[in-house]
């Protein structure tokens, strides 16, 4: 037999002397904004959107006000407690509010603040740069329709109207989405089709993918059969 009493191996057991952390130290913890803590307007954007899926959010909800589910959805891979994580940041950061739809829905939806709109420019510069990237889709890439709505802005951009917004329905294999480019506004996209858009094209992705590159032009329209 052991010569330890019970008092004996709670001093000589290391195990012991460990205490968990106060509740209110771990939610404390937990809600401390992350920052660089760097006098640099770079830095201080990317405390706001330089964490994993917070622009894609944004790519998502420039597209309109969306639901938790329908994100969910759009956003392959990404996980619900992440989800709901970055939503809450974005909500803390003035760039995204949630509102519940009026009756007879009870859903609730995300959208955008103007701050959050603001971002559109810098998907449309990374766009263009990731362009380059987009080689063949692998085999674990998902793809939905209105990914490729900011890669074709500049390219639609030059077949609004003179002086007028027009509206450009764009359909792909993988589905429609719809673009809002001219009349002195700032361009915007949707999903899904419209009713009587100015333009309606039949592309195919590896055409969007040239387009975006700036390797292929899409054709003028005439004035009839735009």
């Amino acid at each position: 037999m052991l010569g330890f009493t019970k008092l004996e191996l709670g001093k000589s057991n290391n195990l012991s002397r460990l205490r968990p952390m106060p509740r209110q130290s771990q939610r404390s913890t937990a809600a401390r904004r992350r920052s660089y803590d760097q006098y640099c307007a770079a830095a201080r954007a990317l405390d706001a959107v330089g964490d994993r899926w917070t622009l894609l959010i944004v790519r998502e909800l420039l597209a309109g006000p969306r639901r938790y589910t329908d994100l969910h959805a759009d956003l392959p891979g990404v996980s619900t407690d992440m989800l709901a994580s970055r939503l809450k940041d974005m909500e803390r950061e003035g760039l995204a509010t949630r509102r519940r739809l009026p009756p007879p829905s009870s859903a609730y939806v995300y959208e955008l603040t103007r701050r959050g709109r603001d971002l559109l420019p810098v998907l449309r510069e990374l766009a263009r740069w990731g362009a380059a990237e987009l080689d063949e889709p692998r085999p674990t890439d998902a793809v939905r329709a209105h990914w490729f709505a900011i890669p074709l802005l500049d390219a639609l951009e030059p077949l609004a109207a003179a002086g007028e917004r027009s509206v450009v329905e764009v359909e792909l294999d993988e589905g429609v989405f719809h673009v809002g480019v001219g009349g002195g506004e700032a361009p915007s996209y949707g999903e899904g089709p419209v009713e009587a858009p100015d333009l309606r094209m039949r592309l195919d992705a590896a055409t969007c993918v040239a387009v975006g590159r700036g390797e292929r032009e899409l054709p003028s329209p005439g004035a009839a059969g735009r």
